[in-house]
């Protein structure tokens, strides 16, 4: 594809230039994922952006040109990330309390690391890069019978109005799992009057309302930014590691799977501000030591990325955990979304710090153990959340360190 399309030399920043404008499209799918859903329905939004994502990387095999290729890998973007955050919310909304902190956490990221274990093994044995694209887009077209399977949420029909509806899908769900169903689930007259007679809006400006909140925004801001510039930028670095290509990248998804297994355990159990802290301490120093390792080292150095990708790993599925503790209902949303806007844009400049190895093979190694060391310490100023009730209002919120 590089030289296909010449991308080198002088052209050589269009490389990771396609890589940020695909993120670009991630950013924008992130914004109108949430919106569509809520308007139109978790389960037409889902298959819609899936067909998005199948159809536009289909397209992406035809390219002509350099230009319409980052043009597609935008908008394949955009369905990508939309189609894994409606199916996010679709899990959480139809699962029972038990099975959905298991799928919140285990589920949806374990095959997200499954996924990218896979894809190396399709590079290796398909070398041309239209035919690995068809081979990578097929798979889209199994998930078309899923639209017979997969329910809309109940959660989201009730909200609509849409009673009979969310009932036919509750009293089947009863059925399969053997539950006898009352004879009258919902009592619409009672169910219209328990509405809210005003419910409170809130703004962007309230995430900084007070010293407080803004101090804890700001720093949430920054941990999941140079959380994501460390994770995609030792994700996207794998082809420049000492060894075969294909092995690193099989290698730097595997370790993903300890590292949400770890996570998991580590909020059952211990404060998220030391979890976090650790996992970060951890990723960044190891990821700064690999400049001190001999050349002909290859294996250890190797081994102490897959060690960082380990902790940058775990620390990012627990960011997603707190962040929800940090704030009260009203804004918790708006306070997801935000942070995770400030993760796009990480994730945009992350392949300019991979490129930045042109220069030096150790500068992207030096910055992002730096970075990720930097917010371990910042962690530790946060307020301690495990073991607290969910804050409803501002005044619940914990004080800053």
């Amino acid at each position: 594809l590089l030289l296909q399309w010449n991308l080198v030399c002088e052209d050589d920043w269009k490389a990771p230039l396609t890589t940020s404008l695909f993120f670009v499209g991630v950013l924008i799918g992130s914004f109108i994922s949430g919106q569509l859903s809520d308007r139109f329905g978790r389960k037409s939004i889902l298959f819609l952006t899936m067909a998005v994502q199948t159809g536009f990387s289909f397209l992406q095999i035809f390219s002509t040109s350099w230009e319409m290729f980052t043009v597609l890998f935008l908008i394949v973007g955009m369905g990508q990330i939309s189609n894994y955050v409606v199916a996010f919310i679709l899990g959480t909304e139809i699962l029972g309390k038990s099975v959905r902190i298991i799928f919140s956490t285990l589920g949806v990221c374990i095959f997200f690391a499954i996924g990218y274990m896979l894809l190396p093994l399709f590079a290796y044995f398909i070398r041309d890069w239209r035919m690995l694209l068809l081979a990578l887009t097929v798979p889209g077209l199994f998930c078309i019978p899923l639209w017979w399977i997969i329910p809309e949420s109940p959660r989201w029909l009730i909200s609509q109005g849409r009673y009979k509806e969310a009932e036919v899908i509750i009293r089947k769900a009863a059925k399969i799992n053997r539950v006898p169903a009352p004879a009258v689930l919902f009592d619409t007259t009672e169910m219209q009057d328990s509405k809210p007679q005003q419910q409170q809006k809130a703004i962007l400006l309230d995430l900084f309302r007070t010293r407080n909140i803004a101090t804890i925004t700001i720093m949430s801001l920054l941990l999941w930014f140079f959380t994501s510039v460390g994770y995609f930028g030792l994700s996207l670095s794998t082809p420049d590691w000492h060894g075969n290509a294909y092995i690193n990248c099989f290698l730097s998804a595997v370790i993903e799977v300890p590292a949400y297994v770890i996570a998991w355990l580590l909020l059952r159990s211990l404060p998220r501000r030391y979890s976090l802290s650790g996992t970060f301490f951890l990723g960044g120093s190891v990821v700064l030591f690999i400049q001190l390792v001999p050349a002909d080292f290859n294996v250890l150095s190797v081994g102490l990325v897959m060690l960082g990708k380990f902790g940058i790993t775990a620390a990012f599925s627990m960011l997603y955990v707190y962040n929800v503790e940090l704030y009260p209902t009203l804004v918790r949303n708006m306070a997801v979304g935000a942070t995770s806007t400030a993760s796009r844009l990480g994730s945009i400049i992350a392949p300019y710090f991979v490129y930045l190895g042109a220069y030096d093979r150790f500068l992207p190694y030096i910055l992002m153990g730096s970075l990720t060391v930097l917010i371990g310490i910042l962690t530790l100023f946060l307020p301690e959340s495990y073991g607290n009730p969910l804050p409803e209002s501002f005044e619940q919120m914990l004080k800053v360190k």
